[in-house]
């Protein structure tokens, strides 16, 4: 009984300290991508079409690099049981650069790009390793709730983090020297976060010595080989993947331009896009706790569709929108959607994985992420920098020009999300479950 007593204890401490660290990184998201950024980035270190155009360009170079080194890197953990100590080399990368874009100013697009890029690669690389660490503290039995709760106390983090720097962006009228002090303070709320999972966490397994010959470089490209031989009896898994990565491009895309959107067609101020980020957050929180449960009692997969189709809904509903009000009531939707489908993916990620290699499964998880992370927001600011001259070509003003080419950036979002859900309903839920416990079961019993 006391046993049971210590192991349950140990279990909701595990929990809260994984809860944490996506209750800080959070606020990354929040601040640095969302609400202050990226709208400080396009309209005053870049300015006009050209600022959405390099802010796509500089979340593609970082999303390139995670999915080229997170396979590896993956496999790595795996054989070493060394996530915490990888993850912690990640964030660090991210803490710092994240910092050091205090001292982005006006014309600084070079200093900028390289200091966001470093933020971006250890903010996106550490989710790897984060993500793997799931299948380490808990069972498939409250796999489901237990990521639907990381989203929304996540959620919760980023809305504080937002809260605290509100104050000082609204009594000062957005001073640069605010602004830029910011990201001093998410990379501190970041920091202290994060302490609970590297301090308390405990991560599952033992490293084991490398066997006669080999690096953990070449250890690597061999179990990464043996992992793509094997792709034939994970079919489920890899026709998800295809669809995740579609879908995923969506999201991400509206995600990684909400403020830009906002600043560009409704020209919100600084003060509002970050309001406008802490509904969003608000109604993250809702929706990753609601799809959660959702989840567990109707089936995964069932739930990830329908927090599909609200996204299209949103996206459809923003390419028709002329009002502020409206793009608010959008972005509520959105949060409540768009936190559901992440929330989900990652679920049935860890479900569809066999648990002896589960780091390898979320490796590939984060290369079909990362993957969609270049490709989709490349093209939204290709085709929003492309469509704005071509109608200043035409003869628009240059600030109809601009809101004209956001519009056209939009409806691709659209095509990935639809695109993504027709191949995600062909996936048979059962079946990769099945599969995935069976190879399980063969690896324990060799």
């Amino acid at each position: 009984m006391a046993t049971d007593i210590m192991d349950a204890k140990i279990k909701k401490r595990n929990h809260w300290a994984w809860y944490m660290y996506d209750f800080g990184n959070s606020a990354y998201a929040a601040v640095i991508l969302l609400a202050v950024f990226s709208a400080y980035f396009k309209g005053s270190v870049v300015g006009g079409a050209e600022g959405s155009r390099l802010w796509g360009f500089s979340l593609g170079i970082a999303m390139l690099v995670v999915a080229v080194i997170s396979p590896f890197l993956g496999t790595i953990a795996d054989f070493t049981a060394a996530k915490k100590r990888i993850l912690f080399v990640f964030s660090a990368l991210s803490w710092v650069f994240t910092a050091l874009l205090f001292f982005v100013e006006k014309g600084d697009i070079v200093m900028a790009m390289v200091f966001f890029i470093l933020a971006e690669i250890g903010y996106r690389g550490g989710q790897v390793f984060y993500n793997a660490l799931l299948t380490d503290i808990t069972t498939p039995d409250d796999i489901g709730r237990v990521s639907g709760n990381g989203w929304a106390i996540g959620s919760i983090g980023g809305i504080i983090c937002l809260l605290f720097i509100l104050p000082a962006i609204v009594l000062t009228d957005s001073n640069p020297l605010v602004v830029r002090g910011s990201f001093v303070f998410t990379a501190v709320f970041f920091i202290l976060s994060t302490l609970p999972l590297f301090m308390r966490l405990q991560e599952q397994g033992k490293g084991r010595p490398l066997p006669p010959g080999e690096n953990y470089l070449s250890l690597a490209w061999k179990r990464l080989k043996n992992t793509f031989a094997a792709v034939r009896d994970f079919r489920e898994f890899i026709k998800f993947i295809v669809s995740f990565l579609i879908y995923n491009d969506g999201i991400l895309m509206a995600l990684d331009f909400a403020a830009i959107i906002g600043a560009v067609l409704y020209g919100m101020t600084q003060t509002q896009l970050i309001i406008f980020m802490i509904i969003v957050q608000v109604t993250s929180a809702i929706g990753a706790w609601v799809f959660g449960i959702w989840g567990e009692k109707a089936g995964f997969k069932h739930a990830l569709i329908y927090s599909i189709l609200m996204m299209i809904g949103a996206i459809v509903w923003m390419m028709f929108n002329t009002t502020l009000t409206g793009y608010f009531l959008i972005g509520s939707l959105a949060g409540f959607a768009l936190t559901g489908v992440q929330s989900l993916s990652r679920t049935i990620t860890g479900l569809f994985a066999p648990k002896n290699k589960a780091t390898e499964f979320f490796g590939f998880f984060a290369v079909a992420g990362r993957s969609s992370s270049f490709i989709g927001p490349t093209i939204y600011g290709i085709v929003a920098f492309r469509a704005a001259k071509f109608f200043e070509d035409q003869g628009m003003g240059t600030l109809l020009a601009e809101q004209a080419g956001q519009r056209a950036a939009i409806f691709s979002i659209a095509i990935f999300l639809v695109v993504g859900l027709l191949i995600l309903i062909s996936v048979d839920e059962k079946s990769a479950r099945k599969v995935a416990i069976e190879h399980a079961a063969i690896s324990a019993a060799d």
